[in-house]
């Protein structure tokens, strides 16, 4: 057997089991499975990793995508620049067992978000500050499109919070990025303060968040005419990516 799966906490309701199993069978690969791993203390992942024999490759998701680093023998270069991971494989050598970090959560919201992006969308508010916010932020700065982040509690002076929100910064930055679990199942009643009697047609607002497909913070935005988009192509893609990062280790480790 030749196993997959993914970490976080809590991992139920997970969109993964699924799409990786559905990908596997089309590929026809018999002996290939995805589990879910609830892991509420990052430190058991090497006692997970060590236990899991045929574990070849993780998804990292809430709240691990930050702390996990510390962990991993290596990062490529993006996950290094983001200080984020959402994709580990597992590579087996021998008596030894190498961790190597990822992040595909960067392909997986370019190529959704810039497809939408229209002339006037020119700067950016991202909700959140945890691990996902860090793979926005660096698409965002990598297309050239200024943000501020906006936290419950901020850490510096480029952190602005909720109750700062006026109408002239959402007039500013009229594309809206939640990061937040907040509308997440089972959160489904939750949803990030803004002032949405702000919001207008010229605003795009896009969730990260995928279960429910149509979240509070996004209905919100459809009722003032606003441009919204859901985190679920988003996920295909980065799964996607996070597959072809483990078939290529898959591939080296047969030669």
């Amino acid at each position: 057997m030749t196993s997959f799966g993914l970490i976080g906490f809590p991992v139920v309701q997970s969109f993964s089991v699924a799409y990786f199993t559905s990908l596997f069978e089309a590929e026809s690969l018999k002996d290939f499975d995805y589990r879910l791993f609830p892991l509420q203390d990052i430190s058991g992942l090497s006692a997970l990793v060590v236990k899991n024999t045929s574990l070849c490759g993780l998804n990292v998701t809430i709240p691990h995508k930050v702390s996990v680093i510390p962990l991993l023998q290596k990062l490529d270069a993006t996950a290094a620049a983001i200080g984020a991971v959402n994709t580990i494989a597992i590579v087996r050598q021998h008596n030894d067992i190498l961790l190597e970090g990822y992040n595909t959560d960067v392909t997986g919201f370019e190529q959704s978000l810039l497809p939408l992006l229209k002339p006037r969308h020119k700067r950016a508010l991202v909700l959140g500050t945890g691990g996902a916010s860090k793979a926005v932020a660096y698409v965002l700065h990598k297309n050239h499109i200024p943000f501020i982040f906006i936290s419950r509690n901020p850490k510096n002076q480029d952190q602005l919070t909720y109750e700062d929100i006026s109408g002239d910064l959402l007039s500013a930055h009229n594309i809206i990025i939640n990061t937040t679990p907040l509308g997440k199942f089972p959160l489904t009643s939750t949803f990030p303060a803004l002032p949405y009697h702000l919001i207008t047609a010229d605003h795009l607002l896009y969730d990260l968040n995928y279960n429910p497909g149509m979240t509070r913070f996004l209905e919100f935005g459809a009722a003032r005419g606003a441009k919204v988009k859901g985190g679920l192509q988003m996920l295909h893609l980065q799964a996607d990516a996070s597959w072809a990062i483990w078939k290529n280790h898959l591939r080296s480790q047969l030669k």
